[in-house]
């Protein structure tokens, strides 16, 4: 007999994919959502973060300056996903060919403890995901300042003025923007800066097409343009958000602020089908578990699966994306705090994972597996992604976040920067899920100074000759890992365009719960007979939103944005 609970999430699933509701579907006008050039491209969810990145290749700047300043843009104009309150992860290839990984992750704040979010026993969600305790120290400002000192041939200053521009000046509000401002306006008025910067007077959202101005964030990007990341990370910001977390019962201090660091990593290189996937080392989980699951699926003829029966083909890979997430539960972490075995890509452990896959029924996977060398072999001690790429060679992938929705919704008076609530990317309780129902275990504990575990998955694809091929990554917690997983095997095994690989209806598989979660286009031959392969069927509210490029047959490049939200590609 089926549990009523998964009968009600089929007939949903049913119900919305026989109405399609939804609009994203291979073939959908790709090209809407497309650009070619020979000289360079980009891809971000906001037109103005696009362009301002135009703006700078036609001064002469290259791709890791492009896709920095749409970014800093993103701050702005995509706010509820991303800023310099927030974190974010670097993927970078050099015309050299030399792989570049640089992490802004967020830090936990000096005074933050194991237990500080267990109320009476138990993990208190609202503490890690709302409000000052939520907040860690920001990283992303610090790791656009590394990579252009690495990499760009720019200044900040001039990478902040689109953004600037946006801030002084205001920007209309889209449909987007305001239905996240919608969901989540109850808690943004709990703090007056964010309602004042964000609400009317009445501390409502604003209409469609209302042109937002956000001049105290104009002030601290005019201020940072003047004085570089010390303005930012030891003087007025880190001063002005250190007093109002003291007042508000917060840890966050101007010392985490002058303490911060980005750090170079050493990238994750792994094989598919003779491509190079370079991904991104903890404290990302994506790198490790997209290479997990690209070597899992490697044995099986996928291309054969696509072609004949969809069905088994999704089978497979939800089969791979349980056995990679029973591991991320377990075992990742900052590998600078905890030990992260390096065995976890290890080709005969992947090989392994892989025979448990049985391609007729879904098999339960009760916990993580047992890397070889996993006391010896180590890992050296709401988001949104930009995928940049040029002529010259170099091609970037940078995902960067504030967690959740306008992150820990506060905005501190005086600076007009969302600041993050990544602490609940920490396990607050192991075992106990977190706000995305991930389930995390000790290593993943919180620890000063320590940074929480990522899904972001910013990945480059070399081709059998060394060269990039392409760059892709994405946005949406937990369907990060999977999103870049199925642009991949898309891309590789279903011969689709990488537009058609981005816009095709998506699946998810975390493990926990155990559920194989599908998007509500996907055709109903996709879905049904994995209900008579043992799979509990559920609907995923969100896919989330992936970009991408790709160097085609001739050289040229393709941008690709995602059609599930407003964006913008573009070429030259």
């Amino acid at each position: 007999m089926k549990h009523p609970a998964a009968e009600s999430r089929l007939f949903s699933l049913l119900l919305s994919t026989c109405l399609l509701t939804a609009s994203v579907m291979v073939g959908a006008e790709p090209a809407e959502f497309t650009a070619t050039g020979s000289d360079y491209a980009v891809a971000s969810v906001h037109p103005i973060a696009t362009d301002g990145a135009m703006g700078v290749y036609a001064e002469g700047g290259n791709a890791v300056d492009a896709a920095i300043c749409a970014a800093l843009t993103l701050s702005v104009v995509d706010n509820f996903n991303s800023g310099i309150g927030g974190g974010c992860l670097i993927l970078i290839r050099s015309p050299e060919g030399e792989l570049i990984a640089i992490d802004g992750r967020e830090m936990a704040p000096a005074a933050a403890s194991r237990d500080m979010f267990i109320r009476d026993g138990k993990a208190d969600p609202e503490l890690s995901q709302v409000g000052p305790l939520a907040v860690a120290t920001p990283g992303a400002l610090a790791a656009y300042a590394m990579a252009l000192e690495e990499c760009g041939s720019k200044p900040l200053s001039r990478l902040l003025q689109p953004g600037l521009e946006a801030a002084r000046d205001g920007f209309t509000l889209n449909r987007t923007y305001l239905n996240r401002l919608k969901s989540v306006t109850k808690s943004l008025r709990r703090f007056p800066g964010t309602k004042a910067q964000l609400l009317d007077a009445e501390g409502n959202p604003h209409p469609v097409g209302y042109v937002l101005k956000q001049p105290d964030l104009a002030k601290t990007f005019e201020g940072v343009a003047r004085e570089g990341t010390d303005y930012f990370y030891r003087g007025p910001v880190a001063q002005r958000v250190g007093a109002w977390m003291a007042e508000n019962a917060g840890v966050l201090t101007a010392d985490d602020f002058a303490a911060y660091e980005a750090k170079k990593r050493t990238p994750i290189v792994s094989k598919y089908r003779g491509l190079t996937i370079v991904g991104f080392p903890p404290p990302s989980s994506g790198g490790v578990h997209v290479a997990q699951m690209l070597g899992m699926l490697e044995p099986f003829d996928l291309a054969a699966a696509f072609k004949k029966d969809r069905s088994n083909a999704i089978h497979l890979v939800a089969e791979a994306m349980k056995l990679a997430f029973a591991d991320r539960a377990y075992w990742l972490g900052d590998s600078d705090f905890v030990d992260v075995p390096r065995g976890l890509i290890d080709a005969d452990y992947i090989a392994g994972l892989s025979k448990k896959i049985d391609p007729n029924k879904s098999t339960a996977v009760e916990g993580q597996g047992t890397p070889p060398q996993w006391r010896q072999d180590l890992f050296g001690r709401h988001t949104t992604h930009i995928a940049a790429a040029d002529s010259k060679g170099w091609w970037v992938a940078i995902t960067a976040t504030v967690n959740t929705t306008f992150g820990s919704k506060v905005i501190v008076p005086g600076t007009g920067v969302v600041l993050n609530n990544e602490m609940d990317d920490f396990s607050a309780q192991p075992g106990v899920p977190n706000a995305f129902g991930l389930v995390g275990m000790e290593n993943n504990s919180v620890a000063p100074g320590k940074r929480p575990l990522s899904s972001m998955s910013p990945t480059i694809v070399l081709d059998q000759t060394g060269e990039p091929l392409m760059t892709v990554g994405a946005a949406g917690g937990p369907k990060i890992i999977t999103q870049v997983l199925l642009a991949i095997i898309g891309v590789v095994d279903a011969k689709l365009s990488l537009a058609d690989a981005i816009a095709q209806p998506r699946w998810h598989h975390q493990w926990r719960p155990d559920e194989l979660s599908f998007e509500d286009a996907t055709p109903l031959g996709d879905a049904l007979p994995l209900q008579k392969k043992g799979h509990t069927i559920g609907t995923l509210g969100s896919g989330g939103v992936s970009q991408g490029v790709i160097r085609n047959d001739d050289g040229k490049l393709t941008a690709v944005r995602d059609p599930r939200v407003p964006g913008k590609a573009a070429a030259r």
